[in-house]
């Protein structure tokens, strides 16, 4: 059924599979992500800095370095319908919200712990930010007021709400999938869904399926409404860091400290590409409307000191 799909797939990748990097930083990038119009593409890094490039075809040119925290960015995310506003979240106890249009954060919320994961709601409405000792705390992004803090008992990895506002899901430190009702966040759902540490959570664009990474080296797919896993993804060795499906919602991309990021289609499982990498790889993002991949992980330069690049997959291999 898929099947002229996939070679469809791997032979545009055969076609486009050259890489670029781009220096972004003084030190390890944590996190890149793309704006919704697809024009810009930021990253955090632990040099406590956030820069913003706009892409020209297949390059990246970088806009602005965006100084203000005083400890490593650890995660960033664009607001899901206005290209200008993004949202970073730091150790140093703060979220930045950031209006590229000028060259300071517009504003600051200070939070009771180091921030680790930070997501915007689907509506825009709401900004949720998790920390070290797992604590959420959900900030109002239209007057930037706490409105709720959530502190839970399990380790609390990344987060992010369905499609359409009413549930929020939560990965756990002992291998579940906590599903919580929005606003009022009550347990509706416990999945077991790993052996172990689940680590990282992504909605398919159609909002029907989510995706789950593991310490356990799968990638778990899951639909919505029947909550059953319908797919795994095992070709990876070591603990699934980052996921990220593209535009279409036909592929998902996944890395690990395994050096390659794997490209799989999404309703077979098979794999469509491999994209090699020099060091393990924290942080993916897909281009939300090209085949054309962001990622960025622990690589060294030739004196053995963190790079602070930012590659690109999907470049015409004649370019």
């Amino acid at each position: 059924m898929f099947r002229e799909e996939i070679e469809n797939l791997r032979s545009y990748f055969e076609a486009n599979k050259r890489k670029k990097d781009f220096i972004a930083h003084q030190s390890k990038v944590h996190s890149v992500d793309w704006s919704c119009d697809g024009q810009k593409l930021a990253s955090g890094s632990y040099d406590k800095t956030v820069s913003v490039f706009t892409l020209d075809k297949d390059r990246l040119s970088k806009d602005s370095t965006y100084k203000g925290h005083n400890d490593s960015v650890d995660q960033l995310c664009w607001h899901p319908t206005d290209p200008q506003l993004l949202v970073t979240a730091s150790i140093d106890k703060t979220i930045r919200i950031w209006d590229i249009r000028t060259s300071k954060s517009t504003h600051t919320v200070t939070t009771r712990g180091e921030n680790i994961n930070i997501k915007w709601s689907p509506n825009g409405n709401t900004i949720a930010v998790g920390n070290k000792e797992d604590l959420l705390t959900f900030v109002d992004s239209r007057t930037y007021k706490i409105i709720n803090e959530e502190q839970f008992k399990y380790e609390v990895n990344e987060m992010t709400w369905n499609h359409s506002n009413d549930m929020f899901f939560l990965t756990n430190g002992i291998g579940c999938i906590n599903i919580l009702s929005y606003p009022d966040l009550k347990q509706l759902h416990v999945l077991n869904a790993h052996a172990s540490n689940c680590i990282c959570i992504k909605f398919h664009p159609s909002g029907k399926y989510f995706a789950t990474g593991s310490a356990d080296a799968l990638v778990s797919l899951w639909d919505v409404d029947e909550l059953v896993c319908i797919r795994t993804f095992s070709r990876l060795d070591w603990p699934i860091r980052a996921m990220s499906f593209n535009h279409d919602g036909k592929l998902i991309a996944s890395s690990s400290e395994d050096l390659v990021v794997d490209i799989a289609h999404v309703e077979t499982g098979e794999k469509i590409a491999e994209v090699p990498c020099q060091a393990p790889t924290f942080t993916v993002a897909w281009h939300p409307t090209k085949n054309l991949l962001a990622f960025a992980g622990e690589d060294k330069d030739k004196h053995e000191r963190d790079a602070g690049t930012v590659w690109l997959f999907g470049i015409p291999s004649s370019s």
